[in-house]
């Protein structure tokens, strides 16, 4: 019997358009981040970052869900989100062969970020999510033009001390 009520009892309308706006909200913003990974053709693009966001904004609801020390449980929560998310970006990273290739850094920065929008989306505050997100798109998109012309306009080649030619500026973190 107290199976069944746990399962038919449901909170009132309010209550669970709130918390389904800001499930929602989590996952389409963290969709957006994912769009772009996805469209630079990226391993971890739209899907992941949406359970991401959505992940991490359902472990913030669950912890301020009717506790008595949400503060202090919320705390808790995005610390451990923090550094759980930590493993998942360092999945995302790939050293290559070569010495300086080291490649999904700005991926696993992503996946980092989206989990910071999903708590905030969790904890109601979807207005900095969505800044965050915009933010976001600045660094990804129009960073990345910006880079790709520094990258081009870097320093000539320089005489290494064993006499060969390199051209300083295109070696470092390639693919992001």
């Amino acid at each position: 019997m107290i199976l069944m009520d746990e399962l038919i009892s449901a909170p009132d309308a309010g209550y669970v358009a709130v918390i389904t706006f800001r499930l929602g909200s989590a996952a389409v913003l963290g969709g957006l981040i994912g769009a772009e990974r996805e469209w630079v053709g990226k391993a971890a693009g739209l899907r992941t970052h949406m359970t991401v966001a959505l992940g991490c904004a359902a472990f913030v609801l669950i912890a301020t869900d009717g506790s008595a020390s949400a503060s202090a449980d919320l705390s808790r929560v995005i610390q451990g989100v923090a550094a759980g998310i930590g493993f998942i970006g360092a999945g995302a990273i790939l050293k290559k062969r070569e010495e300086e290739d080291i490649q999904g850094l700005t991926t696993a920065a992503t996946v980092w970020l989206t989990a910071a929008v999903g708590v905030a989306a969790g904890v109601g505050k979807v207005w900095l999510a969505t800044v965050t997100v915009a933010c976001a798109f600045v660094v990804l998109v129009v960073m990345a033009g910006v880079s790709r012309w520094l990258n081009r306009k870097g320093p000539g080649p320089i005489e290494d001390p064993h006499g060969t030619s390199s051209t300083q500026g295109t070696q470092g973190t390639q693919g992001t």
